[in-house]
């Protein structure tokens, strides 16, 4: 297993802030989970009742086009699997261990909740640094 600064640098910038949430995209999550957008999309539904609005949520046209860098692709149509993508936060991901069972995504779980507690805890450094300094 990759140390944790190695798979932190590779899932800092999945973590996106949308509406004021840090949250990943399905597609990326099915990739570390090792199943197809699809599947987890599918998963989730059979599910609906595990993932409330503010575990999950559906990106509007606007959101998903500014997700996806213009030089990326021709329209986040291409890329996102031309589906409006669904986000997920901390709790949301954490979610998804219960519907996807195998040991990769469970491993890759692991991994995300670390990348997520990091974050926050660098987060609350950088602002207890700052308010000291205004002090």
């Amino acid at each position: 297993m990759e140390t944790l600064p190695k798979v932190l640098t590779k899932l800092r910038p999945r973590i996106l802030t949308i509406r004021k949430r840090r949250v990943m995209l399905d597609a990326q999550l099915a990739e570390l989970y090792g199943v197809t957008p699809k599947r987890l999309r599918e998963q989730v539904r059979r599910n609906r009742e595990r993932f409330p609005d503010d575990f999950m949520f559906q990106l509007t046209v606007e959101e998903a086009e500014r997700v996806v860098p213009q030089n990326a692709a021709p329209s986040w149509r291409s890329v996102l699997g031309g589906h409006l993508p669904f986000v997920f936060t901390q709790e949301g991901i954490a979610m998804l261990s219960g519907v996807l069972r195998s040991l990769r995504a469970v491993r890759a779980n692991i991994e995300i909740m670390r990348a997520f507690v990091y974050a926050k805890t660098r987060e609350r450094w950088r602002t207890a640094a700052l308010t000291r300094l205004e002090e």
